[in-house]
């Protein structure tokens, strides 16, 4: 096979979107872009690659691609209160996937008025023990979706580290707590903690602190008055101060894009264990082997729910035409499409389709979700081989 034909009927195609929030998984959807895509080229090769970029979800598409099962622990949420939660690993017994939104999330502490300034992260550093207990090598720590602003001062506190205050005892827990902190000590820390790899996937470039820090830009979506985001800010900023050892080394921390992601989580974790921040996509592409699946692809279908020029910044659908061949057909099938052809065209895609046959209300789209982007899938896919010239025994552009 060549790069610049499609075998007729028989083209090799990868699905691989992101989630629909609130209407299809990225296992699902996935799943319905196959459909599709067998219903308009029934011999074709058709892989399912669910994708995602490091946030909410993460988990969910992971397993599914890895075909393991997730595993449970007891851990707290946000506020201190017993809740369960999932994690994963890889099919060799090597890599876990920790998503902290598990323990921490926002939904689970929605029942009582939010407590931006109490909130931590206690309850995700209690999946890290359970996962250390299995002996990976490597934990992937999917931190969006957070209802705290601790610096990751939590999931440190649960592996071990102390932080106490000028009397020595420890400080109150939760982001308001961190501007008692007088001192560090991790002399009890997990010894597997500092062994493993920990890569931490970030989807935006905030800083720790500032006008686009951690507390000013998220803290609000999590009960954040003005007062509280002062609060915030001004303990994180101190936190750095601590953990480094000057102020020109805490200043540059709190300026590094990507720390200011989950109220702030990569901060404590990179000091204290070495941990490695990198884009979501980045992680997950890795972690999926989304290079190797595209390297023969003829056509690409992925998607998420709103195509936007978000989605061109680190996203999903950035990291999928990143890594598909450049003669492949890559095609965007999304709720909503907010991009011109042009611009579609400037970015690598070949065309975005959205699944709304006319005009519908979200929750008429949210209940056919699938269903649509089935369909969607299946025009894709007869478009490209109608609008193809046969020559011969291939379909050539």
């Amino acid at each position: 096979m060549t790069h610049d034909t499609v075998p007729q009927g028989s083209p090799t195609i990868v699905c691989a979107p992101d989630s629909f929030k609130g209407s299809a998984s990225a296992p699902a959807a996935a799943a319905a872009m196959a459909r599709g895509a067998r219903a308009a080229f029934p011999d074709a090769d058709v892989t399912e690659l669910p994708f995602a970029d490091g946030g909410e979800g993460t988990l969910e598409t992971l397993l599914a691609v890895w075909g393991t099962q997730p595993r449970t622990v007891e851990a707290v949420d946000a506020l201190g209160r017993a809740t369960s939660a999932a994690f994963g690993i890889s099919p060799d017994g090597t890599t876990a996937v920790i998503e902290a939104a598990q323990a921490n999330g926002l939904p689970q502490v929605s029942d009582v008025p939010l407590q931006p300034e109490r909130a931590d992260t206690y309850g995700v550093g209690l999946i890290a023990r359970a996962v250390l207990e299995t002996g990976v090598e490597e934990i992937l720590l999917c931190i969006g979706g957070s209802a705290s602003t601790d610096g990751g001062v939590g999931i440190a506190a649960a592996l071990g580290a102390r932080f106490t205050d000028a009397a020595g005892e420890p400080i109150a827990p939760g982001g308001g707590g961190l501007v008692s902190v007088a001192a560090v000590d991790a002399s009890e820390l997990d010894p597997r903690a500092r062994r493993v790899r920990w890569r931490i996937a970030v989807d935006v470039d905030n800083p720790l602190t500032g006008p686009r820090g951690a507390a000013a830009v998220f803290g609000p979506q999590k009960g954040a008055d003005g007062d509280s985001v002062t609060v915030l800010d001004t303990g994180l900023g101190h936190l750095a101060e601590v953990l480094t050892s000057s102020a020109e080394e805490a200043e540059a921390l709190a300026a590094t894009p990507g720390f200011g992601a989950a109220g702030g989580i990569p901060l404590a974790l990179t000091t204290l264990l070495g941990a490695e921040v990198v884009p979501g996509s980045q992680m997950v592409a890795e972690a999926v082997g989304l290079a190797t699946a595209l390297a023969e692809a003829d056509i690409v279908l992925t998607g998420e729910g709103s195509f936007d020029s978000q989605s061109l910044g680190g996203k999903v659908v950035a990291a999928v035409r990143h890594h598909a061949p450049a003669s492949a057909r890559v095609i965007v099938i999304a709720g909503r499409v907010g991009l011109s052809p042009a611009e579609c065209r400037e970015a690598g895609i070949t065309a975005a389709l959205s699944i709304a046959p006319g005009p519908a209300d979200l929750d008429t789209l949210s209940e056919r979700a699938a269903a649509l982007i089935e369909d969607s899938a299946a025009h894709a896919c007869a478009l490209v081989a109608a609008g193809s010239t046969i020559s011969g025994s291939t379909i050539q552009r």
